[in-house]
């Protein structure tokens, strides 16, 4: 689950790190009450979605007047920001946040995130704040140290070193980073944060660490022990189709092709997608229908898949555990009769009473073409779909 920058920055703040004062704006006839907390009017007007490169987009402002505020408040607010996370559909401004301008002498990167590779906590620190971090580390691998240690309750002194050595500090400035790094490695651990990342963590013109933009990813899967972080989820911001599969238990990412799939089981999806490219075309999606799943569930999930207008084909693959491959059969005729499906179908079935599941397909009179192996049901289906 991912958070708006001032939420973050709130949560940070709430931590014990230094963030820039400012004000969420939601509405623009709130302007100019709000501003009046703020004490300067060097102020920066920025489009709160969830992507990066909004600055590129025009999503952050720098404005010295009420004169500019107000106009650059006014374009914004309702603006399609295109960046490159967003995709070429955008995202629509419903939410700004202003704040005072900083002074800036120099920028880092910080990050902390649950390493899974090693089991570990990591913290990323560069030199090359304000910028794409994949793209310092594909040019520039030297400028970034990785951090890693176990979970434990502190920080040691060896790990803090290693983790800002790389951006030359004096004792006062030592002292505020240590101040900040307990911060984001406290709310890693107590809210169940992945990632934790401060993008550019600024060196001020009065020799002040601050952290002028931020960016918070949360555990779906923890979020049961976090009702105030759940709170914080902007559905603006999300796929309604995922939040509709949500609602029916179904873990559903929308991608860019035209094959759609169903799938049990995460690695399997996987795997699934990848011999659909190796084949030559791109999956629509990624969906997991889980291990018991009942024919209200699969109907519901080709309602999803097929709520997207790019979709050519479907591939369902299934390997029967804990579900058995003769309910899911009866789920998928179900489906197909009632939705009219109009779209190429190849189903592999196999694991728990496969055979029954395909006697039932072949036996439905339905346009389903049987595969036998994953290899032959991505071939089917990309040779149906051309």
């Amino acid at each position: 689950m991912n958070i708006h920058e001032y939420q973050a920055k709130d949560l940070l703040k709430k931590f014990g790190a230094p963030v820039p004062k400012g004000v969420v704006i939601c509405d623009i006839k709130e302007v100019s009450q709000k501003i009046k907390t703020l004490k300067t009017n060097n102020l920066v007007v920025k489009a709160q979605i969830h992507a990066g490169g909004r600055g590129k987009a025009g999503g952050i402002k720098l404005v010295k007047s009420n004169k500019d505020l107000i106009k650059e408040t006014s374009n914004m607010f309702g603006k399609i920001l295109i960046t490159h996370q967003t995709g070429p559909q955008g995202k629509k401004v419903k939410r700004l946040y202003i704040e005072e301008a900083s002074e800036i002498r120099k920028e880092f990167y910080l990050a902390c995130l649950v390493d899974r590779a090693s089991s570990k906590i990591a913290f990323i620190s560069s030199t090359e704040g304000g910028m794409e971090i994949e793209n310092i580390a594909k040019k520039n691998p030297e400028k970034i140290i990785t951090t890693k240690f176990d979970l434990k309750d502190k920080i040691s002194e060896t790990d803090f070193e290693n983790i800002i050595k790389i951006f030359k500090l004096d004792n006062k400035q030592k002292n505020q980073a240590k101040k900040i790094i307990d911060a984001i490695f406290n709310l890693l651990i107590q809210k169940d944060a992945n990632l934790i990342e401060v993008n550019p963590l600024i060196l001020t013109k009065s020799a002040n660490l601050c952290c002028l933009d931020a960016k918070i990813n949360f555990d779906d899967n923890a979020m049961f022990r976090h009702p105030e972080i759940l709170k914080l989820r902007d559905l603006d911001e999300e796929d309604p189709t995922e939040i509709e599969a949500r609602k029916h238990g179904l873990a559903y990412i929308k991608l860019n092709g035209s094959i759609g799939c169903m799938v049990n089981g995460a690695g399997l999806a996987m795997a699934t997608m990848d011999i659909i490219k190796l084949f030559g075309k791109e999956p629509a999606n990624f969906l997991d229908v889980g291990g018991g799943a009942s024919k209200e569930k699969v109907t519901e999930a080709f309602k999803i898949i097929l709520s997207d207008e790019n979709v050519k084909g479907i591939l369902i693959n299934i390997f029967g555990g804990i579900m058995r491959c003769d309910v899911l059969a009866k789920g998928v005729v179900e489906a197909v009769k009632k939705m009219k499906l109009n779209v190429p179908l190849v189903v592999r079935l196999a694991g728990t009473n496969f055979e029954e599941g395909k006697k039932i397909l072949n036996e439905s009179n339905l346009k389903i073409l049987s595969a036998t192996n994953l290899n032959d049901a991505a071939k089917k289906i990309v040779e149906a779909v051309k």
